[in-house]
């Protein structure tokens, strides 16, 4: 018989509902498990737009509670985390034949004023003959819109919230798979595995399903029919296709949007698809139909063409939506729902959601649970920084100008990076180094080894993938030489016979453990 260990919760999913909910639970004192089956943000919350937005579309579709809810809630993250996420201004380029000047200026003022504005510009409409923005768009379009949203590094959001959520007692198990479960009428049996297929047995008072794609699947032993709609959505990555800092939003003859976004410097974001899915969920890939469609997208508007030849990286994510009986994919709603199920031990069953809106879908999971598990704390995470934003007034450039100042021997970009990726965290994975030689060597382009040790040792990296492609997108600069250096790096250093430091962080609990 394998000896049980007792939780009060166990969260199983490490995406972004996953980790978002476990880090509320943790923080109103629930002793809290979070497992994940591979890496964290792994799968659908590494596979998003990286924007958090209200969702301007969405009012096309008379979604004006959950744009409302999604404003309010990219207010909120933005004050939390303003590292990672980031004000970023949207040009519309007008085409009258899809949709009329007037319905855009009144779609536009909604958005603007649907919630409370506290750092975002308001919309304005301009001339693109003269504006910047206007430069790399075919001389037909003339005239457009500009807005606001905001930007985000999606996987390190689900990271900081599962580091959060340790650090306030949850144990964090990735690569540990929910195998089955028994319910009794005070507590849930769960038998886990780990890599190595190793068995183990755990109690907990209560289940949280927020395994995303996963969720009818699992069902924690219950019925597997959920009202579910998977939709597998595509992005492609180019050099980039202008030299401004503004996105643009692309409106299409089918009346979807394209979304062509300045990234990671060098780069244009291109995406999304929405198409309906059925195949297999561990390894979700773009077809070429789709990158075509989203070539032919911003072949519409850009004077610099695109082909597949272009492409320099792609990537997939099936998103669980809500089966709301829409037409197609892109109108199914992008909405939540939570199932609350009392007929035994408590079970909450996450579906649907979109991560602007993870943290107020977190907030009302913990306080469906609160009752049943004699949970009194108030809700706190709209207040509460996420590692590394506790910086003053939020103010990020200030922050970042202020540790290049600290630390001059960073190169500008390495400086801004890990100002971005790590806030007021990058002081500590740097502790007592002042020179670049200091930081080790160079495992691939622009990784040394002071920041792959951290990352190993806070942050549940284990392999290369998780480094170069979820705690960061080095990964767009890695050889396959690279990726085998850092794959030895790391083989070593988990043998023990590796000389990079290990630190901890102030303030924080021991190293978390993977399993």
């Amino acid at each position: 018989m394998i000896e049980p260990s007792q939780w009060d919760v166990l969260v199983v999913g490490g995406g972004i509902n996953g980790a978002g909910i476990a880090r509320d639970l943790a923080g109103r004192g629930a002793r809290v498990m979070l497992v994940e089956q591979d890496d964290l943000a792994q799968h659908t919350s590494s596979a998003s737009t990286k924007l958090i937005h209200g969702g301007l579309r969405y009012l096309e579709y008379r979604e004006f509670g959950l744009v409302r809810k999604a404003l309010k809630e990219r207010e909120v993250l933005l004050a939390i985390a303003p590292h990672l996420i980031a004000p970023l201004r949207f040009v519309m380029p007008h085409v009258p034949a899809l949709r009329p000047a007037w319905m855009i200026r009144a779609g536009l003022f909604l958005y603007d004023h649907l919630s409370r504005r506290a750092v975002l510009e308001g919309s304005r409409a301009v001339d693109l003959r003269t504006h910047f923005a206007g430069a790399p768009l075919i001389d037909s379009i003339t005239r457009g819109f500009v807005y606001s949203d905001a930007a985000v590094d999606d996987a390190r959001l689900v990271i900081l919230n599962a580091l959060d959520a340790h650090e306030r007692g949850a144990h964090v198990a990735t690569r540990t798979r929910f195998v089955s479960a028994s319910r009794g009428e005070r507590e849930w049996r769960v038998v886990l595995a780990d890599a190595s297929g190793h068995r183990r047995e755990v109690a907990a008072r209560a289940i949280v399903n927020a395994a995303g794609p996963w969720v009818g699947a699992l069902a924690a032993g219950e019925s597997n029919a959920r009202p579910m709609r998977l939709v597998k959505g595509s992005h492609i990555v180019t050099r980039k296709l202008f030299d401004h800092d503004h996105a643009y939003i692309l409106q299409n003859d089918d009346r979807r949007i394209v979304f062509a976004i300045p990234w990671q410097r060098d780069y244009t974001l291109i995406g999304t698809t929405d198409v309906d899915y059925d195949g297999p969920l561990a390894d979700v890939r773009i077809a070429d139909d789709e990158i075509e469609y989203l070539c032919a997208a911003v072949n519409r508007y850009f004077r610099e063409r695109v082909s597949p030849r272009d492409v320099v990286w792609s990537y997939a994510g099936v998103r669980p939506l809500l089966a709301d009986g829409a037409d197609d994919a892109a109108s199914a709603t992008r909405d939540y729902r939570l199932e609350f199920d009392s007929s035994g031990a408590p079970l909450v069953t996450v579906l649907g959601g979109k991560i602007t809106t993870y943290r107020r879908l977190a907030q009302e999971a913990a306080e469906r649970l609160a009752r049943p598990l004699s949970l009194t704390a108030a809700a706190w995470t709209h207040a509460a920084p996420l590692p590394g934003g506790d910086m003053p007034d939020a103010a990020f450039a200030r922050f970042a100008g202020e540790f290049r100042e600290r630390h001059r021997f960073l190169a500008a970009e390495l400086a801004e990076r890990y100002a971005r990726a790590y806030g007021t965290r990058a002081d500590v994975m740097l502790g007592g180094i002042d020179t670049i030689t200091a930081l080790g060597k160079m495992l691939t382009p622009g990784l040394y080894e002071a920041e792959a040790a951290y990352l190993v040792d806070h942050e549940w990296a284990q392999t290369a993938d998780d480094i170069l492609w979820r705690r960061s997108k080095l990964g767009m600069h890695a050889s396959a030489a690279d990726v085998d250096r850092l794959t030895a790096w790391l083989a070593d250093r988990a043998q023990g016979q590796c000389d990079a430091p290990r630190r901890s962080p102030a303030s924080a609990n021991p190293a978390p453990s993977a399993t």
